[in-house]
């Protein structure tokens, strides 16, 4: 968008209350300082006023109300500099929390969130696959649970939920060997319904988003997304898929689907009656532990080292090659018909096997002919398995205090668009 951050000079129009009536709603030039603050992770008031544009003594009076409203905190002063002593402002971590909830598809992970992001508490649950009845009941219970750890004076500064989940929990069950009658319970259930009504149960607003595009927007906020202004992000799963990031701007598409890549196809189709494999298929976890059990092998090495010693390395070796070839295909043609200035992979198995796939995804690449098309930067994400409820989380946290859900989230678009 073209909005440039507030001056005294901007309409009053733009200083009001923007998106919603609810409590907590920072006025335009608030969320500005509050946004800096975050980005820098602590400045004196006359840097504030330097990255904002806002003059000293708006910036002097904002910081008295955030101050007031225990937002924001005072650090020990810097000392050793000419003149006085600088003192760093830095956001209160006990100045709002929300909750990130991913439903997945062996496990469910709840998550509270301080007003910097950093995790204070964890509940999760695990399941060979969920009832949806049964877990929507299980996820009721932990939300009241998880307040109850938070002092009394502190829960009113809960700001809201944000909820993860797959769009299509109920498809592709014959690849998991999930009964068909639980797939299609899944499939009859409004996520956004039930979302709501989670809400209503909690008094919180509750705002839902696809798993994938919530760690996306946990990598756009807080990791390598916050430096690179269009990029296509995967993550690996059970199934993998991802989000898509424009200009600075998360894509959602026609029906939120964007960046779904676990869907894209890795051949032409012969004949009507094959269509050729999907992504999916080849770069997910499920294949991966499917050839861990052909090899009477536990599934779950793919969670730590064990994934790349004896006796699993055979099996990982050949799923590495696979899924970097597959991934490979999914770079090449995100970089034809997009122009991304990269590609961002994470996943929800263990560093070292991450490692292991960016460099053989680094040799996988080697095969494309890139005349006519811009190689895109290709860089493992920062933030692993909780990308995706600390990305529901990051949603009602973002509403409530940042100046716009694109706006500030790179520190060179902050600078350059304000000269």
């Amino acid at each position: 968008m073209n909005d440039a951050p507030t001056t005294n000079t901007l309409p009053e129009a733009r200083l009001r209350p923007r998106g919603s009536n609810q409590g907590g709603m920072r006025q335009f030039n608030e969320r500005v300082v509050l946004q800096a603050i975050r980005l820098q992770g602590s400045c004196s008031k006359a840097e504030i006023a330097r990255h904002t544009h806002l003059t000293a003594q708006t910036v002097q009076l904002i910081i008295a109300r955030l101050e007031a409203d225990e937002l924001v905190r005072k650090l020990a002063p810097v000392r050793g500099k000419v003149g006085q002593p600088s003192v760093p402002m830095a956001l209160n971590p006990d100045g709002a929390f929300s909750i990130g909830v991913k439903i997945g598809r062996r496990n469910m992970d709840m998550l509270l969130v301080d007003f910097t992001g950093q995790v204070r508490q964890r509940l999760g649950l695990d399941y060979a696959f969920p009832d949806p009845d049964k877990l929507f009941r299980e996820i009721d219970a932990r939300l009241k649970q998880l307040r109850k750890t938070l002092k009394p004076e502190l829960r009113e500064r809960l700001c809201g939920i944000g909820l993860a989940a797959p769009l299509s929990l109920g498809g592709w069950n014959e690849l998991l060997g999930v009964a068909p009658e639980l797939a299609e319970k899944w499939n009859r259930i409004d996520l956004r319904e039930r979302t709501a009504a989670l809400g209503a149960a909690a008094g919180l607003p509750v705002e839902f988003v696809k798993d994938t595009a919530a760690a996306c927007v946990a990598e756009l906020v807080a990791g390598r997304g916050r430096s690179m202004r269009s990029f296509l992000y995967m993550f690996v799963d059970t199934f993998i898929g991802g989000g898509l990031v424009l200009d600075s701007h998360l894509i959602g598409g026609a029906t939120g689907n964007a960046g779904a890549v676990g869907s894209l196809p890795l051949g032409l189709s012969s004949c009507a009656a094959k269509a050729p494999q999907q992504l999916l298929n080849v770069a997910s976890l499920w294949a991966l532990e499917a050839q861990y059990a052909a090899a009477g092998l536990a599934t779950d090495a793919w969670q730590d080292k064990r994934a790349l010693a004896e006796p699993w390395l055979p099996s990982t070796r050949v799923w590495l090659g696979k899924a970097s070839s597959a991934i490979a295909l999914a770079t090449n043609s995100a970089a034809c018909l997009l122009d991304v200035e990269g590609v961002i992979l994470d996943g929800s198995f263990g560093r070292e096997l991450l490692a292991a796939l960016m460099s053989e995804l680094e040799i996988a690449l080697q095969r494309y002919n890139w005349e006519g098309a811009s190689r895109p930067l290709v860089l493992s994400g920062t933030i692993g398995s909780d990308a995706r409820a600390i990305g529901g989380a990051l949603l009602p946290l973002h509403a409530n205090f940042a100046p716009d859900r694109d706006l500030f989230l790179k520190i060179d678009k902050l600078d350059r668009e304000t000269r």
